[in-house]
């Protein structure tokens, strides 16, 4: 029995996917074809592969064998393809990569904004995430952690020096509230806390001083899952902050913002760009992993 290649490759879409809506406009087709083409691939297997509902559609326990059978085989055949684009003049190509904000806002772009004018045919979709994902199962080319997050067989590339936080608040804000002079006089403020999206929690304020470190859980009338707004309501007046340094050094050169606690500041693993090792690069890849990479 023989199988359409694009019956098989419109199958692995909408499993992926979980929506006919998505998949077809990811294939370029109208979704009642779509979804002639699965029943169509369902009547000549004799089984059924994907289950639907009026809000979602996902794989059978035969949908899900013939997606790990398939998907990885289609993943190497358009890898192979767009390495292809290594034999023309120009490098082209998409490169998807997966970033928190502030890589994206303070790394990336900066060094992406002279790379784009000189390789008009890559592509590059920055997709901001703000937890920790799997790029393989979600089809990114790459994605960006702090270094020791950065899984074991991945490949991690540098891209920018170590990472330190700052606890700031705005002048306003001290005028009603001590300074505090050790972390454990946190708990006497009013602080804007950061919601950790992969693992739901509030972010515990680390510090470090004479080899001791410390977390300490903060409580505040604000929470965020991104530090730009909480920077903002930091030099607004409605209390302190933990941020990246790289942020607030202007407000804090400006005298916008008091930086407190600096004394106590660990330094972390700097942000590094990871892809999977098994993967061969492609030329559009690599050229922008090379743009991104951190020169001292």
């Amino acid at each position: 029995m023989q199988h359409n290649f694009n019956d098989l490759l419109a199958f692995v879409t909408v499993a992926r996917e979980g929506s006919f809506t998505r998949a077809a406009a990811q294939l370029g087709v109208s979704q009642s074809a779509l979804s002639h083409t699965i029943r169509g691939l369902e009547a000549k297997l004799g089984i059924r592969l994907l289950t639907r509902t009026t809000r979602s559609v996902s794989p059978t326990d035969a949908g899900e064998r013939l997606l790990a059978t398939v998907a990885p085989r289609f993943d190497e055949i358009l890898a192979e393809v767009a390495a292809l684009s290594e034999l023309r003049d120009k490098p082209a190509g998409t490169v998807r990569i997966s970033a928190a904000e502030h890589v994206a806002d303070t790394v990336i772009w900066p060094r992406l904004e002279p790379f784009l004018p000189q390789y008009p045919d890559i592509i590059v979709e920055v997709a901001v995430e703000y937890g920790m994902i799997d790029i393989v199962a979600n089809r990114y080319d790459a994605g960006v952690r702090l270094g020791d997050q950065v899984a074991k067989d991945m490949i991690a590339v540098r891209i920018a020096p170590d990472l330190k936080m700052a606890v700031i608040g705005a002048p306003a804000y001290f005028k009603q509230h001590a300074a505090p002079l050790t972390p454990h006089d946190l708990t006497a403020h009013n602080c804007i806390n950061l919601r950790l999206t992969t693992y739901g929690g509030l972010y515990a304020w680390e510090f470090e001083k004479d080899g001791q470190a410390l977390n300490v859980r903060v409580q505040g009338q604000l929470v965020y899952n991104s530090s730009r707004p909480m920077l903002r309501a930091a030099l607004a007046g409605f209390g302190l902050a933990c941020v990246p340094e790289d942020i607030a050094r202007e407000h804090i050169a400006a005298g916008r913002v008091v930086q407190v606690l600096a004394d106590w500041m660990p330094s972390f693993p700097g942000y590094h760009l990871y892809y999977p090792s098994r993967r061969q690069s492609s030329p559009a890849l690599s050229l922008v992993i090379d743009a991104l990479r951190y020169r001292v």
